[in-house]
């Protein structure tokens, strides 16, 4: 069975993402392996320096790049391939068929993610040119998971 990891900066401060989350990664147990894994938000002060926002992003970087392990890393930036539900589905499907099912999306921090997570990344992947909060990104990328997953499976779910 596949792996698939939802990698984060920081914790989802209200209980309704929480839920929304949780319920997500109940449906995706009967497809994969499925994780949320939480890594530390760096601490900057109310104005900080561009010096002080490139160091915390790469600190927080390095924390996502090491609970990543061997699976493909999908990191989520504004500059990635914008992908439809059935592209995305698709795409997990062709990296299960060559041997590498497990995958870990990352959706960095409020200031985004380092250039050396970007670069480790197989697929740069774009939500939508909009911008989004990230506890919602988070929600809504586990949507699109689970819908994926649905979409292989052959399930109503996508329509």
């Amino acid at each position: 069975m596949r792996s698939i990891t939802v990698l984060c900066v920081g914790k989802l401060k209200e209980a309704y993402w929480r839920d929304a989350c949780a319920e997500y990664a109940k449906r995706l147990g009967a497809f994969c392996r499925f994780s949320l894994v939480e890594v530390e938000e760096e601490r900057v002060g109310d104005r900080p320096s561009p010096a002080q926002i490139r160091a915390a992003v790469e600190a927080e970087g390095r924390r996502l790049l090491a609970k990543a392990g061997p699976a493909l890393l999908i990191p989520l930036c504004i500059e990635g391939r914008e992908l439809s539900s059935p592209a995305l589905s698709r795409w997990l499907e062709e990296q299960a068929v060559a041997g590498k099912g497990d995958a870990a999306f990352v959706i960095g921090g409020s200031w985004g993610l380092s250039e050396e997570v970007k670069r480790a990344g197989t697929l740069r992947l774009s939500m939508s040119p909009m911008t989004f909060p990230h506890q919602l990104a988070r929600v809504m990328l586990c949507e699109q998971i689970y819908r994926a997953m649905q979409i292989s499976a052959g399930g109503k779910y996508h329509k």
